[in-house]
């Protein structure tokens, strides 16, 4: 888990500041709203979106003055075929319910999200992490 979620982004996100040096770019992560609130069943992977967090900030300080900028968006439950198991379980409605709106992301909004953010427009967004789980977990 932590190979994948954040050593591997670690590695991309290093190959891909080499290129941006010379011209500026933008790097966007995914991280989740497990980073905030914990996963008791699956503490690694709450570990490490929370490492990838702090990477992100991190990575935000280091590589402006090479004109990159550097988010992250923190989704809760998507609807892709990786969450289709939980969501028409016996779980799913609980899963919904989390949410005021009563649903999970549809995966074009996660995407408009990090579109922008991979805008030139989102320069000063850098550093951020956007919450994308529809009112289902609120930091504080």
């Amino acid at each position: 888990m932590l190979e994948t979620n954040l050593t591997g982004a670690a590695n991309v996100t290093w190959c891909a500041a080499q290129h941006m040096r010379e011209r500026g770019g933008r790097i966007v992560n995914v991280s989740s709203r497990g980073a905030f609130r914990g996963e008791p069943q699956q503490p690694a992977y709450g570990a490490s979106k929370a490492g990838l967090n702090a990477l992100g900030q991190s990575l935000a300080l280091a590589l402006a003055p090479y004109g990159i900028a550097v988010a992250t968006v923190a989704p809760g439950f998507v609807e892709t075929d990786m969450t289709t198991e939980h969501l028409t379980g016996e779980n799913g409605a609980a899963i919904r319910a989390q949410s005021p709106f009563n649903r999970v992301a549809r995966p074009e909004e996660i995407a408009a999200a990090v579109h922008w953010l991979a805008s030139p427009e989102a320069e000063w967004a850098s550093g951020t992490i956007v919450d994308l789980n529809g009112a289902s977990y609120l930091r504080t």
